[in-house]
């Protein structure tokens, strides 16, 4: 599945960003969604995931109570509700997709399909 990430841009501590990612190729239903971040000189981290159904969510334990991920199957797009923003949560945003285990919703080598990214800059 193709993916492309949109909806990056600058914000003031305290605001709020919602990022979109864009499927095509396959149908989005089919698979568990998930979103990662890279700050400069840093790895990749884990946010958020999404099961394919949206039953089940995951958050990275700095982004619970004020990130939401969210999916429509039926207009192949998957979302990042980014409220309360801080400094910390500057990075680059990329979506990725696969079908998962529990065990492995978290690491980002279980994921086979990722997005280009969009960046996201958090200003003091």
């Amino acid at each position: 599945v193709q993916l492309q990430a949109s909806g990056g841009g600058l914000v003031q501590a305290g605001g709020s960003l919602r990022l979109s990612c864009a499927a095509s190729g396959r149908t989005l239903s089919r698979y568990d969604m998930g979103w990662f971040r890279q700050a400069p000189g840093k790895e990749r981290e884990f946010v958020a995931a999404i099961r394919w159904s949206g039953g089940s969510t995951y958050y990275e334990d700095s982004v619970k109570g004020r990130f939401t991920i969210s999916r429509d199957n039926a207009k192949n797009m998957l979302y990042l509700q980014m409220n309360s923003l801080k400094p910390e949560d500057t990075a680059v945003y990329y979506c990725a997709a696969g079908n998962l285990i529990t065990s492995t919703i978290r690491r980002r080598d279980a994921y086979n399909d990722w997005g280009q990214g969009t960046l996201v800059t958090v200003s003091s």
